[in-house]
């Protein structure tokens, strides 16, 4: 089965001293295409250091997640907009909103997730979205799909900006399906992670159903959110097999047509790195 790794956060210090063997066993499983975000100014500088030693990579992202909003200050931000402009950078975030942990204030998550999204209107380049309420509650999906609005995602801004490909990815969704609906009528794309597997997500599995298959996609999030079957402590790329199959089980497809699916959706969301080969 071929398969992408959307998320997958290699530059964390629990990669730090076997990356290429991590990569290498990715590959047997058949991964063919994996993503590294940063969180911060560190970890998007690590990531793009990260893309440039190991080919083998698709692309990194850069920006500032939720839980880091109040502790990055105009240097920071400045570092992150300078990175951004590096065609290895294929995305900006994680960026979103988490309602539920609150590491940061409100107001400072509402205020950096508008330039992140600003980010990347100007580059072009989708913005990855983390997204999480208190259990039970929706207010950071509906917070988030007001500040997509706001910002002009799903709109002329976002056409202009963005082509044909998703202005954003809902990463490792998590909510009612009217929200993935709404972020679906802006044309963002979906991934699913290991998440989906725990108690409180059901929606997932109807939300996986609607997504058009242009836009579709999988990942780990590692080394968080293991699926069943993968160590707790550490998840690794190839370990998204497991979410992948159960996705091709909710929507009642083969899992080798699923995986040509996949390629094709990462393809379609992120620009291919220029002089970058990777499979397919």
């Amino acid at each position: 089965m071929r398969l992408v790794d959307s998320h997958c956060h290699l530059n964390a210090e629990q990669f730090a001293g076997d990356a290429d063997e991590v990569m290498a066993a990715a590959e047997l499983a058949g991964v063919e295409r994996i993503l590294v975000p940063g969180w911060d100014a560190a970890s998007s500088a690590a990531a793009l250091a990260l893309v440039g030693r190991f080919p083998r990579l698709a692309g990194a992202a850069v920006g500032i997640h939720p839980h880091a909003a109040d502790e990055t200050d105009s240097d920071a931000w400045a570092q992150v907009v300078a990175l951004a402009a590096d065609p290895l950078v294929v995305a900006i975030g994680e960026t979103g909103l988490d309602f539920d942990r609150m590491w940061s204030p409100r107001d400072a998550q509402l205020a950096n997730l508008g330039r992140n999204l600003e980010l990347a209107l100007a580059t072009g380049k989708p913005a990855i979205l983390h997204c999480r309420s208190k259990p039970g509650e929706r207010d950071a999906q509906d917070a988030l799909i007001e500040e997509l609005r706001t910002a002009g995602f799903g709109g002329a801004a976002g056409r202009a900006a963005f082509g044909s490909r998703p202005p954003a990815i809902l990463h490792s969704v998590s909510g009612p399906v009217d929200y993935v609906e709404a972020a679906l009528e802006m044309g963002c794309a979906v991934s699913v992670s290991g998440l989906a597997f725990r108690r409180g997500e059901e929606a997932t599995a109807e939300s996986v159903r609607r997504v058009p298959a242009e836009r579709l996609l999988v990942e780990t999030d590692a080394p968080y959110l293991s699926p069943p079957g993968a160590p707790r402590r550490r998840n690794e790329p190839r370990y998204v097999e497991t979410t992948a199959r159960w996705v091709a089980e909710q929507r009642e497809e083969d899992v080798d047509a699923l995986g040509d699916t996949l390629v094709a959706a990462y393809d379609a969301t992120f620009p291919r790195v220029p002089g970058r080969v990777i499979p397919g």
